[in-house]
């Protein structure tokens, strides 16, 4: 169990994050357009997962746009946002947002890619939601960056997860 806060409040998370020089867990996540998903459609990119709680917050949905902005100039890799959002309120902040280079995914059928990656919040008010979190995939599946953001009302190192695409 991985211990965070929630404006300084302790909260947890079902556990750590998978470990730099591993494989990342595959994972079946809806799109708008409700079709599933999942690691192997992604197979050789660089993949960015950028993890929040809910575009619904100022912090989610500015690291949203943070990464679709720093997205545009990177070759061979996406930006893929997930949250358990629903993929239609997913659709439409994209679609307001003018978000084209980050690829929203929906958790909400399962929640199982939280339990997966260990990043499902187990306790407090945004208990089943998942935490704020940056894991970077290569282009052959492997994790080569993770940060599990201490604070969840902070938003992640952008710096740190693009300086381990160099």
């Amino acid at each position: 169990m991985a211990t965070i806060t929630l404006k300084g409040n302790t909260i947890h998370t079902a556990g750590e994050l998978p470990k730099v020089g591993t494989k990342a867990p595959d994972f079946e996540l809806v799109k708008n357009d409700l079709s599933k998903a999942s690691l192997k459609d992604f197979a050789g990119l660089r993949l960015v997962l950028n993890i929040f709680p809910s575009l619904d917050t100022g912090t989610c949905a500015a690291s949203v746009r943070q990464f679709n902005k720093l997205a545009a100039g990177l070759e061979n890799t996406k930006v893929l946002c997930i949250s358990r959002d629903l993929p239609f309120a997913q659709s439409r902040f994209c679609g307001t947002e003018g978000i084209d280079n980050a690829i929203t995914l929906s958790d909400f059928a399962t929640g199982k890619f939280g339990k997966d990656y260990q990043l499902e919040i187990v306790d407090g008010p945004l208990a089943n939601l998942h935490s704020r979190a940056v894991v970077v995939v290569d282009e052959t599946g492997t994790v080569i960056y993770n940060q599990q953001v201490p604070e969840i009302v902070d938003e992640p190192d952008y710096e740190a997860a693009l300086k381990a695409l160099k």
